[in-house]
């Protein structure tokens, strides 16, 4: 009998094999099937809508915390699909013993983010549960947003389409990891995690129609990329000389054996666009974050992978992350 394992959290082959042979299949809808960080829906207008629950260990981090996490990471995958987030819920599973004077630490920094990003807690739930049931405290929000500019999905993906990463990668997952081995890098070292919205709205105001976006969480940009290559059949060439990665980070993978590409990010994404945009948008890019670069394009659509090729000119294929990764990022 086949039973949940943490690698199916992990955001790689694991968890894609039970989302869609699973979730998907039980939950079968023309939405789902679109496979976007937000379902699109049209209530008369066009809305996007998402929810998501983060279970981070350690709670508080180098940059962030849960709490903080919890209005990027929703804020940031309607952002992914054109929609400025309006309104969020949020639901609190709380263990006994929590102290209240961390929880109330928490739910500031969840009132900080949220007004740092323009938008309003609307409704919740709290619930709390005995002694080791669950880790602190886990959170579930929920948010809505009015789409900005429509049509910014996977299924539009096009040979030729340039691909853009806003910003250096690894940082969050690097940082987490660091915090719970207790290791010196820690201090050196800051999450990315931040809300993506107002450089989104800022390339769409601009008249920049991306053909899609992803934000680069669990499995890194190794899963979002590997994603789009699925989804569509299509082949995208990466060059690895393009991405940037701080040192601590790469550091931190030499040691423990990581691969920086499928490490999580919970401020940096992924943006496919046409050529004649390109120039335009790494420009904006740069504004909010100095590390963003174009990385590659895509290809082909006649095989289906992500290749990496090295500063040598040697390719190898930058495969969906396996195994249980590192879970409990976010």
């Amino acid at each position: 009998m086949q039973k949940i394992m943490l690698s199916h959290g992990g955001g790689g082959e694991e968890m894609n094999e039970l989302i869609n042979g699973l979730v998907f299949k039980i939950f079968d809808n023309e939405i789902l099937k679109d496979s976007n960080d937000s379902a699109i829906l049209n209530l008369g207008k066009k809305v996007a809508f998402s929810t998501d629950s983060f279970v981070v260990t350690p709670t508080k981090f180098n940059g962030g915390d849960i709490g903080k996490i919890a209005v990027c990471g929703t804020v940031n995958d309607l952002a992914m699909v054109g929609a400025s987030a309006s309104y969020l819920s949020c639901a609190l599973i709380l263990e006994e013993g929590l102290c209240v004077d961390e929880l109330k630490e928490i739910l500031t920094s969840i009132k900080k983010t949220a007004d740092e990003a323009g938008v309003s807690i609307v409704c919740g739930d709290t619930k709390v549960v005995s002694k080791g049931s669950c880790d602190k405290i886990f959170i579930n929000t929920s948010g809505i947003g009015e789409i900005v500019t429509e049509n910014i999905e996977v299924k539009n993906l096009k040979v030729g389409a340039k691909i853009l990463v806003s910003g250096d990668i690894g940082r969050h997952g690097a940082v987490v990891l660091a915090s719970r081995e207790e290791l010196s890098l820690q201090s050196e070292l800051k999450s990315d995690c931040k809300v993506l919205k107002n450089v989104v709205l800022e390339i769409l105001d601009c008249g920049i129609k991306p053909q899609c976006m992803r934000d680069a969480t669990r499995g890194g940009i190794s899963a979002a990329l590997n994603e789009w290559a699925n989804f569509k059949g299509f082949e995208l060439k990466i060059y690895e000389e393009k991405i940037k990665i701080k040192d601590e980070v790469s550091g931190i993978c030499e040691l423990l054996g990581f691969e920086a590409c499928e490490l999580a990010n919970e401020g940096t994404f992924v943006i496919a666009v046409d050529p004649k945009d390109e120039e335009k948008t790494l420009e904006i890019l740069r504004k909010f974050d100095e590390n963003a670069n174009t990385i590659g394009e895509v290809v082909s659509d006649k095989k289906t992978g992500v290749i990496i090729e090295n500063i040598y000119g040697s390719s190898r294929y930058l495969e969906v992350p396996k195994g249980e990764l590192l879970p409990r990022i976010c």
